[in-house]
């Protein structure tokens, strides 16, 4: 007698067709708030179209990353739309050091099992971000893969491009001894430094609720603190600075030098600046080196801005928050950053 074969489904296999599509009907609906009028298709096709004009020498501006470790954190206080907010900004950022606006923005969104109200909340921040930076988010990909996520382990990742005349690329050719370095405050760690924050903390939720008076809220509410976006205050101002570097992974030993043109080094006043209290936290609880301090975390400066000594007072006049935290010099040993 012969055995029928078991009959196998998509669903038992730990994907659910079914809510991809209530997701992805949720994702259009957001997507469209965030269209401008260059956006000729969008989410649904399998590919988006955009069209952009008014620029004589156009060139094209592209990054991608991810919210790193930080994901983890949001999934223990089921924060997730701020870390939409953190993968639009981080891009935006990265492009804005080259002189360049946001045209449009797409993300990749990874479970082991899709939970269509993570998706949603996640991709509202997402497209909040997007409109705050009067960037389309365009498309993107949602995909469930049991077997390579599990539990409630899942990923973000983002994909921008942008555009800036020819002309006026910001690359730090121009920079050159006696510049001055304006270090703008960041809102918090943003998205880097995750992994040791939670070899230090845990992501247990006695924790991450606990208040600290220094912070002036828990822990956790400070640490998913979402990533700040530079762009609608320094894209007025581009034609004053020299070069931009955005503080991320590195701190400012690791970033700055990326700007600078051969034989040049930067010099920091660490007293120019008041490190944030969760910083200071950090490396108490961490017994972590200052050296090392600034090596993964910011330290409270999110975009350093190099500009012309004579264009100081005009930029720090237009961006309340900033400070003077450094200078370039030439370069005369190995070292390309010096915090003092």
């Amino acid at each position: 007698m012969s055995v029928k074969p078991t009959k196998h489904t998509y669903a038992e296999a730990g994907v659910n067709i079914e809510s991809a599509d209530h997701v992805k009907k949720f994702i259009a609906k957001l997507a469209r708030t965030t269209y401008t009028p260059d956006v000729l298709s969008g989410v649904g096709l399998f590919g988006g179209l955009y069209e952009f004009k008014g620029y004589n020498k156009p060139v094209l501006v592209s990054s991608t990353d991810g919210v790193g470790t930080k994901l983890k954190l949001a999934a223990a206080l089921n924060r997730y739309d701020s870390i939409g907010f953190d993968i639009v900004n981080h891009c935006v950022n990265d492009i804005l050091t080259c002189g360049a606006r946001p045209l449009f923005f797409l993300d990749y969104i990874a479970m082991g099992h899709l939970v269509p109200e993570q998706v949603e909340a996640i991709v509202s921040g997402v497209a909040q971000a997007c409109s705050d930076a009067g960037c389309a988010l365009i498309g993107g990909e949602t995909a469930e893969m049991p077997g390579v996520y599990s539990g409630k382990d899942f990923d973000l990742v983002g994909f921008i491009v942008g555009v800036v005349e020819r002309d006026k690329i910001l690359n730090g050719k121009k920079i050159g001894p006696g510049d001055s370095i304006i270090g703008l405050p960041s809102s918090g760690l943003h998205t880097n430094g995750f992994s040791l924050v939670r070899k230090i903390f845990g992501v247990s939720k006695v924790e991450l609720k606990r208040h600290y008076p220094e912070l002036g809220r828990t822990l956790g509410e400070a640490l998913v603190e979402p990533h700040r976006c530079y762009l609608t205050e320094l894209e007025s101002l581009l034609p004053l600075i020299k070069g931009l570097a955005h503080i991320t992974g590195g701190g400012l030993p690791g970033n700055v030098p990326r700007v600078l043109p051969p034989g040049l080094s930067v010099v920091f006043d660490s007293f120019a600046w008041t490190v944030p209290p969760l910083f200071r936290l950090i490396q108490k609880r961490g017994n972590i080196e200052m050296s090392e301090m600034y090596k993964v975390f910011n330290m409270g400066i999110g975009m350093a801005v190099i500009c012309a000594a004579e264009n100081v007072e005009k930029l720090t006049g237009a961006l309340p928050q900033a400070k003077v935290i450094g200078r370039v010099v030439q370069q005369t040993g190995k070292d390309r950053v010096i915090i003092k």
